[in-house]
């Protein structure tokens, strides 16, 4: 079966009975989610969401109350759905009296690997995340950034066509962050999907192409980084203005934003941002600088996980 999404979910709900006199908790709600094949998407929300228990889903830790869930098209419950996941969870733990080579070649097993393909294929695993003069020795001498580099190797044992990553920079220096992001860009430019699981918004809003930002267990905005963060108008950073001057650009629907030097005041166009200038020069005002503006992905996920429905629900 062809398709055009790594992952596909229809209504996905996850409910726990909790303790306290039985009251039923949704910690995902009608999750209704589409990842192109070949693409890097982010899943970004902030702890209680409901991200993890989405992964779980997913890999059928947990199995969904109702709704679907499809990777490549296979429902995710049969076995060969899963068999072209490499995972790899947030604070993984591997057992440390193995050398990095004896734990890849575990896994490989696990995975269905012939031996004589495993022999071949590890060296250039570690080799790949820059563990290559570190196979031989036993894992407990690792540190984290190390470890998240075999954890990535881990992962790319058995040739996924997708891979499922929780905070895989987690502990990494920038230029090992810089590194995994190259590896993880030559492997969607020969058609793995990547999905990341994060709380770093930046390395989303640089690596991925797409996101998705969940709250409470429901999913609040999703698409194209750069559509959701497209141009929103023009920002006129000013200072030296008279009260009245202020208030004839307010007065013309201007948004004006008070900062420690000045202003800064958000015009939806340009002829509207060309009227605010006309108005700073008219006055004796000065102009420090005329930019296009847009939304950050801070901005973004601060503003979809807003608490603004009063609502107590919780999602794990």
């Amino acid at each position: 079966m062809t398709t055009e999404y790594a992952i596909e979910t229809d209504g996905l709900e996850k409910m726990y009975r909790g303790r306290f006199r039985g009251k039923e908790i949704k910690a995902v709600s009608n999750l209704t989610l589409r990842v192109p094949v070949g693409s890097k998407y982010g899943l970004l929300g902030p702890n209680g969401a409901g991200k993890t228990t989405f992964v779980k889903m997913l890999l059928s830790g947990v199995h969904p109350t109702a709704g679907s869930a499809r990777i490549f098209g296979k429902d995710v419950r049969l076995p060969e759905a899963r068999r072209v996941v490499g995972y790899l969870p947030e604070n993984h733990r591997f057992p440390t009296y193995l050398t990095g080579a004896g734990m890849l070649d575990f896994y490989g097993a696990l995975s269905g690997l012939p031996g004589a393909e495993r022999r071949q294929r590890i060296p250039g695993l570690l080799k790949l995340v820059g563990l290559a003069e570190w196979g031989s020795v036993r894992i407990k001498k690792y540190s984290k950034g190390m470890l998240q580099r075999l954890g990535l190797a881990q992962a790319l044992v058995h040739h996924p066509k997708l891979l499922i990553l929780d905070e895989p920079t987690d502990g990494v220096d920038p230029a090992g962050r810089r590194e995994i992001h190259d590896i993880l860009n030559r492997l969607t430019g020969k058609g793995v999907t990547v999905f990341i699981n994060s709380h770093l918004l930046s390395e989303v809003e640089s690596f991925c192409e797409y996101v998705a930002i969940m709250r409470k267990g429901k999913l609040a905005v999703e698409g194209k980084i750069s559509d959701l963060l497209a141009t929103t108008g023009f920002t006129v950073n000013a200072s030296r203005l008279s009260a009245s001057c202020l208030s004839e650009i307010r007065a013309s629907g201007a948004t004006i934003l008070r900062g420690a030097n000045g202003v800064a005041i958000q015009s939806p166009d340009s002829d509207q941002a060309n009227l605010v200038m006309d108005k700073i020069r008219a006055a004796g005002g000065s102009i420090e600088s005329f930019a296009l503006s847009g939304s950050s992905l801070e901005e973004l996920f601060l503003k979809a996980t807003a608490a603004n429905d009063g609502s107590s629900e919780r999602g794990y």
